[in-house]
């Protein structure tokens, strides 16, 4: 996706060689017009897979989702880090180690929300170590429900959780492979894009 590497490019900043900062456009502030086009690249890409739903984990990656889920013309479910008091019933959890906010989260779905006949694509804005991808999978899995695909926004491929999740057998399509963040220079997996 040429337009979303001319957006790192153009807009994300580099705040160590291990984070990327992007709230300008996908996780604090919206690029409404640029979510729908990755809602469109996601759809394209896992449509054969026929996913009965879309799941995500609060908050940064419900923009891409959602727009994959309208795509596919199917639910999101949004795996919650704080059970609220509307939620009364039983549910799925596990729990997630965040190295951004250097934090281990519980998170939740509600048991009516998943069940075996489902098949459950995974949709987040980032891939570094892997942890909340695999919560989410733990989630689905205790569901008895298989997942489909996991789309990843941007991943740090130079972090493990790729490796990780494709030597589990999961097909993992990320749009934007970042290779180094090395001295503030964002350099894509597939080489440097000048700005």
């Amino acid at each position: 996706m040429r337009e979303l590497l001319e957006k790192i490019v153009a807009e994300g900043e580099v705040v160590t060689d291990g984070v990327l900062k992007v709230d300008r456009f996908l996780n604090h502030q919206v690029d409404p017009h640029l979510m729908k086009r990755i809602g469109e690249e996601f759809a394209a890409k896992f449509h054969c897979e026929r996913p009965t739903k879309v799941l995500t984990l609060e908050s940064s990656g419900i923009s891409p989702a959602l727009m994959a889920a309208y795509e596919l013309g199917v639910p999101l479910v949004v795996a919650r880090k704080r059970r609220p008091l509307t939620m009364t019933r039983e549910v799925y959890r596990a729990e997630v180690y965040s190295f951004t906010k250097k934090e281990t989260n519980e998170i939740i779905v509600s048991r009516p929300l998943l069940d075996s006949s489902d098949r459950v694509l995974i949709i987040d804005d980032f891939l570094a170590n892997g942890q909340a991808a695999l919560g989410m999978v733990e989630v689905v899995h205790q569901a008895g429900a298989d997942v489909v695909g996991i789309g990843i926004v941007i991943e740090k491929a130079f972090q493990d959780g790729g490796r990780l999740l494709r030597s589990r057998g999961f097909r993992v399509v990320s749009l934007a492979r970042i290779g180094s963040l090395t001295d503030g220079v964002i350099r894509f997996h597939e080489g440097v894009m000048n700005g």
